[in-house]
Formats: C-alpha cells, structure tokens, sequence
C-alpha cells in the first residue's frame, strides 16, 4: 500500500472549498481532472455506500468513513464497477481523505490516500491539477 498526500493553499473559506468538494455540479468540474465526465451516485453520510462513475458507467464503490462537514470527508474504496456489475477488491485499507484547515487568508487542503501500488502514479498525475481545479473553482465563485 502507497502512502500519497497532496495540499493547496486556497483562498477561500472552508465552507466554499466543500461545497466545490461535494455539489454535484463542482464535483463533475474538478473531477475531469481524473476523467472527463466523472460523477457521483449516493449521498455523503457516514457508513453509506457511494458510487463513482466515469461517462461509460464505470468506476467504484466505495463506504463513506468520515464526514465532519466543512472539514473532513474521507471513504474507504471497496471494489469496482464494470457493466453494472460490482465486484469487491482486496485493496485492504484502500482510503482517501479529504481534510480541509481553516488558515487566516483562507482554507489548506490536505489530501491523504492509501492506495495499491498500480494507482500511485496515476494520482501523482492527476492530483495536482484536480486540486487546481478545486482552488480556481473556490476562488472564482466567491
């Protein structure tokens, strides 16, 4: 398992920098960093299942671990989805954690993930520019 953490400085407050997080609108702009047409299926409650999906329906299933709004969300990723059809990995503590600290002249976001060594570089990629979507986004919709 790869330990990977990820921050940005954003300026705007915590409250704003979730709801660009998490509105289904915001959430399918800054996740086209990972892939264009990425949305969500579920709600964020704790102990609830949510699914991720690209254009094509694809994508996972993951269990929503923590969510303290305004400053913490994370989920722990259960497996896979590929025709509709689930199918349960052993990824182990497969997390990401999404920590938002309220700062003077704004929010820092903290990204943690725990994830299987064949995903590593793909966040190393893509992470950077999500996380500049999410600040362009927060910042611009003041």
């Amino acid at each position: 398992m790869q330990k990977l953490f990820f921050e940005i400085q954003i300026d705007a407050p915590p409250e704003k920098v979730w709801d660009v997080l998490w509105s289904d609108m915001t959430y399918r702009q800054w996740t086209t960093a990972f892939t264009e047409g990425s949305f969500y299926m579920g709600t964020f409650e704790e102990g609830s299942i949510i699914k991720f999906f690209d254009p094509d329906n694809n994508g996972m299933f993951s269990r929503v671990e923590k969510n303290i709004p305004n400053k913490e969300m994370k989920f722990l990723h259960l497996g896979e989805i590929y025709g509709g059809v689930e199918t349960e990995q052993d990824w182990g503590e497969a997390t990401e954690g999404y920590i938002l600290e309220e700062t003077p002249t704004g929010t820092i976001l903290k990204i943690e993930i725990q994830t299987p060594g064949e995903f590593k570089s793909f966040f190393e990629e893509k992470f950077p520019n999500a996380l500049g979507i999410v600040k362009n986004l927060s910042q611009n919709q003041l």
